[in-house]
């Protein structure tokens, strides 16, 4: 009765579930994990329609973090910098692959600036999202595909299914194989090791890891379904 007039119930001891700093190192990888693959079913499409638009939707976001504070707020100021860098390179350069990794790059020196400051945890989901973006683009270039980028972003959507089956079976060749599996194993150890290093840690984990599964997807799809890859 105490309980629903208002007053504090008898039981004083929460399950630790409900233990806001707990509830807080959960979520905070889990959303940095969402923030990773947001941009796959949202920017990817916006981009293509209205580059400019996706651009100005940036400070929208901003706003947002500036409006939440705390971890979430500031994993979506990181990600601002990830979805702006986005919208530019896909909505006007996506023909220049050299140009990705540079474009994504831009904020670089603001991220380890607020890596010591009260924002670090948005230096942090910036600073891994990029280590995966080049870790993606290393592992393209080495397997001799980036000539492969622009001609399946021009292609029609009736070849363009053929340039990505194409694509992933020159993966699937011995030392291409052995690079792409040696990159992944590289990036699943440095997560395990992030993991263990606190809340900042665990984001820089799973941003980490939502990139290397999201690349499994689209390799995964460019081999058995390559006209649904495209949306990825």
């Amino acid at each position: 009765m105490q309980g629903l007039l208002g007053a504090t119930p008898v039981l004083t001891s929460a399950p630790a579930v409900f233990n806001p700093r707990l509830r807080a190192a959960v979520s905070a990888p889990l959303l940095a994990a969402a923030l990773v693959i947001l941009p796959v079913f949202v920017q990817a499409p916006w981009v293509r329609a209205s580059p400019f638009s996706s651009v100005l939707f940036t400070f929208v976001l901003m706003a947002l973090g500036l409006r939440l504070g705390g971890s979430r707020g500031q994993l979506l100021i990181g990600f601002c910098g990830s979805w702006i860098a986005g919208s530019l390179f896909w909505g006007w350069l996506r023909l220049h692959p050299l140009w990705h990794l540079p474009v994504e790059a831009f904020l670089l020196p603001l991220a380890i600036a607020g890596l010591g400051g009260p924002w670090r945890r948005a230096g942090q989901f910036y600073l891994a999202a990029l280590i995966g973006t080049a870790c993606t683009d290393a592992a393209t270039a080495l397997c001799g595909l980036m000539p492969l980028w622009p001609q399946v972003l021009q292609a029609t959507p009736a070849e363009a299914p053929l340039l990505l089956s194409q694509a992933a079976q020159h993966v699937l060749e011995p030392l291409h194989l052995a690079i792409v599996l040696t990159m992944a194993v590289t990036l699943a150890g440095l997560s395990r090791w992030l993991w263990q290093r606190g809340e900042g840690g665990q984001v820089m984990a799973s941003t980490l890891l939502s990139t290397l599964a999201v690349d499994g997807v689209f390799l995964l799809l460019a081999l058995v379904a390559p006209h649904l890859s495209g949306l990825v």
